[in-house]
């Protein structure tokens, strides 16, 4: 595993008859492997245009960052986060983080709702591809202030200790919800939006710590959101446990393999949805309850499954219409020598090791999506905002997640804090936003979850949407437009 990007010593040593460089030699913070954290720079500011819905958005873009402190008042880690603001009075604020753990908030950011976008993540895309910067017709900058933030130990965001206090502080789904919640006050502090109204969009285990997150915000320091968008979120990962006997992990899955087979035959629409919800949450929901009690009910439904996702027969069969994950991201393009991403079945590569008994490469969306979005994070940041730090970006800390920890609750999810939230605030809103090819954060979940919360108020307050595509589905054009509308129709609740 490669460590925490710095300035080596050796380096420092070549400046020593620079009074700069020893100023900075003394500021500066080893990590763990002995690497020299180099002290944050000041915030830098760019003026930026971007067009949307036919207009001229005239912005400010500003990188900077926030201290994280123990209760003795030292610092130990070092938040950035890039905020674009539009002058005007009454904006509101949204605060964006994706999940991981391990993520940085460029996916949110130059994918989905910033106002400079970067292909990525769609069939064809190449990580070679040019990282060019282009005007983001689904930015929600026209209607809402942003600012993204980087967890400890993504982007360039860094502990000041070493890995096993930085676990104990960060690394761990309690101590990230607290100081997640923290920054996000203190952003409002110092920046005097403390009136503003405020929003939440999480992605991914973001998704997991949005409804966390507002809980404690509203509970524990006092910030009440206004709305909340959860895309492709995480949200109760027991549900996936227990497939021996439950359904649940199985009606969770196969709505998704049937939207992609829809896709590849282009007969996907909503209406073609609503009945492969239906068929899901009834009588496939009965037939792997009865199992081999009924064997005509089960061979019924082993043919329906075959017919709706298009899987070889046998394949099927043998699985018991239970169709594994895994499994079918190798079977679905066995015959062309390549592998579905759990992120979008129907985004796949070739398969580096196709006689392997089981894959033996990393997922082929995440692979793609490293080079384009760092590239064109760093230069953004680095360059054309002015922000000047050596330290090495990290789209997606793969060192950060192998050092996660769960909580004790951590299985029971954020259901829980969702329903809290809302029944607390009468006026909070929440929008959990699919695509219907995900099968890493498979929509059911969410419909199957707020179909079980009591109703608070009314139904509309807390609503499920699904698009085409996968868990990134905002790359998707008309995908992302019909997100930002839904999401405008939210904010206007007010």
């Amino acid at each position: 595993m490669r460590s925490i990007a710095g300035v080596l010593l050796s380096t420092l040593l070549f400046s020593l008859l620079s009074a700069p460089a020893l100023l900075a030699a003394k500021d500066a913070k080893a990590d763990s492997n002995g690497m020299l954290l180099q002290p944050f720079p000041a915030k830098a500011h760019v003026a930026q245009v971007t067009h949307v819905a036919g207009k001229t958005l005239k912005y400010t873009v500003t990188v900077g960052s926030l201290p994280v402190r123990d209760h003795a008042g030292k610092v130990i880690a070092n938040v950035m986060y890039t905020a674009y603001t539009v002058p005007g009075h009454k904006r509101p604020v949204t605060f964006a983080v994706n999940g991981g753990p391990g993520a940085s908030s460029v996916f949110l950011n130059l994918g989905a709702i910033g106002p400079k976008k970067v292909n990525f993540g769609d069939a064809g895309d190449s990580p070679s591809d040019p990282a060019t910067l282009h005007d983001n017709p689904g930015t929600w900058l026209d209607f809402t202030d942003l600012v993204f933030i980087d967890p400890v130990g993504t982007g360039y965001s860094r502990a000041r200790e070493d890995d096993k206090q930085a676990t104990k502080d960060f690394y761990s789904t309690d101590a990230d919800i607290h100081y997640l919640s923290r920054i996000i006050y203190d952003w409002l502090v110092r920046n005097g939006r403390m009136t503003s109204r405020k929003y939440l969009v999480g992605e991914s285990y973001g998704g997991f710590r949005g409804p966390r997150i507002t809980e404690y915000l509203q509970t524990r320091l006092g910030v009440a959101m206004n709305g909340v968008v959860l895309i492709s979120p995480y949200l109760d990962p027991a549900s996936y446990e227990n497939g021996e006997v439950s359904p649940l992990p199985w009606m969770l899955t196969l709505p998704s393999i049937t939207a992609a087979h829809l896709e590849r035959e282009g007969k996907l629409t909503s209406a073609a949805m609503q009945k492969v919800i239906a068929y899901t949450r009834g009588e496939y929901a009965h037939a792997l309850m009865l199992g081999n009690s009924n064997p005509a009910e089960r061979d019924r439904m082993i043919q329906r499954v075959t017919r709706m996702t298009g899987l070889d027969p046998t394949f099927v069969r043998y699985s018991g219409g239970r169709i594994d994950t895994a499994a079918y991201l190798r079977e679905v393009h066995r015959a062309q020598g390549r592998i579905g991403s759990v992120y979008d079945s129907n985004v796949s590569a070739w398969d580096p090791f196709p006689l392997s008994p089981q894959q033996r490469s990393n997922d082929p969306l995440l692979n793609a999506i490293i080079a384009p979005t760092t590239t064109a994070m760093v230069n953004f940041i680095t360059q054309t905002v002015g922000w000047k730090y050596d330290g090495r970006y990290y789209a997606l800390s793969y060192h950060v997640n192998k050092l996660w920890h769960e909580d004790a609750d951590a299985r029971s999810g954020s259901v829980a804090q969702l329903r809290e939230a809302v029944a607390n605030d009468p006026n909070l809103h929440v929008l959990i936003a699919h695509g219907w090819n995900d099968l890493s954060c498979p929509f059911m979940g969410s419909v199957l979850i707020v179909d079980q919360m009591p109703v608070m108020g009314g139904k509309d307050r807390v609503k499920v949407r699904e698009y085409p595509g996968g868990h990134m589905f905002y790359t998707r054009r008309d995908s992302q437009a019909a997100l930002r509308k839904d999401v405008m129709a939210l904010y206007n609740k007010l």
